[in-house]
């Protein structure tokens, strides 16, 4: 297809504004998490890996983390096993483990790992027990007893929180220009399997391989103060000023959660983003307005 030169020009335009930014975060780590509306259609898809691919051409290093609630549910739908939550988790028994196992190390893995490579990337697709890549112990839920000074302790299963991030193969794959994959599935000290929130993860993989950002893909535009506007430029302090007025709550409060962690650890940003928006990731990283809300420790 040949451009008029308006076209081209645009084009050209465009190029230019990203040097900047390219030329800052070449060398970086950029830690994506992968999930929710962004996954769910197959142009989404597509400039998600595309997005990939060109990070790692110009030098910087994507390591990727998915998600994959929608697809665990549908399985578990068909083979007639009946889905619990408590707050938001997914009481996860052994053969609902099974099924997260298969579609999260495998269903979901393989189709992100296999777009990066048709779009011309060198992707390779891991779980968290590959070379002890996640290091988890079992999450304890507490409920508070209303009638007592005491909480309940509420078993739901293989589900885990992050213990220690082994970074040998991580580091082993990036040096090689290969951008890792990677299911959020723990193992526990006895070889067990832990389920584990995807944005935890993303967030305790950016703390230790020292990102420049942890971006999570979400379905909404950004975080939004009380009348809608979305947020941006924040610091911790005004995060946690959001959230102790009630701006931030519900659902929003364990990504959020998530960011101020890799903020506070390291991580020189952390940007809650559009996924539903084609190729926000390279909005978010080459462009000066960006698609979402930025966290970090500077004033």
């Amino acid at each position: 297809m040949t451009l008029d030169r308006e076209s081209a020009m645009q084009v050209a335009s465009v190029l230019s504004k990203a040097l900047p930014y390219i030329q800052r975060f070449a060398g970086k780590t950029i830690v994506v998490k992968f999930g929710g509306n962004a996954m769910e259609g197959e142009e989404l898809k597509s400039s998600f890996a595309r997005d990939m691919v060109l990070m790692k051409l110009v030098g910087i290093n994507p390591i990727v983390v998915h998600g994959g609630g929608p697809q665990i549910g549908d399985l578990l739908k068909q083979l007639n096993i009946e889905s619990h939550f408590v707050d938001g988790m997914r009481v996860t028994d052994s053969r609902t483990m099974d099924v997260v196992e298969m579609v999260l190390g495998g269903q979901v893995n393989k189709e992100i790992v296999a777009l990066i490579n048709r779009h011309g990337g060198k992707a390779v697709g891991l779980t968290g027990k590959d070379a002890s890549l996640i290091k988890a112990v079992k999450l304890k839920v507490k409920k508070p007893l209303p009638e007592m000074q005491k909480s309940e302790i509420i078993d739901i299963g293989h589900v885990g929180e992050v213990s220690k991030i082994n970074t040998d193969i991580i580091d082993l794959l990036t040096a090689s220009d290969v951008i890792p994959v990677i299911a959020p599935i723990g193992v526990g000290e006895n070889g067990e399997s832990y389920n584990i929130n995807a944005d935890l993860v993303a967030g305790k993989v950016a703390e230790a391989v020292n990102a420049e950002k942890l971006l999570l893909l979400t379905n909404i535009s950004g975080l939004q103060d009380k009348n809608g506007k979305v947020l941006t430029g924040l610091t911790t302090e005004q995060v946690n000023d959001l959230i102790a007025d009630g701006t931030i709550y519900g659902g929003m409060l364990p990504k959020i959660s998530c960011a101020l962690s890799a903020v506070n650890n390291g991580v020189t940003s952390a940007h809650i983003i559009d996924g539903r928006v084609a190729h926000a990731t390279l909005l978010e990283i080459f462009t000066d307005e960006g698609v979402g809300t930025l966290i970090s420790n500077y004033k």
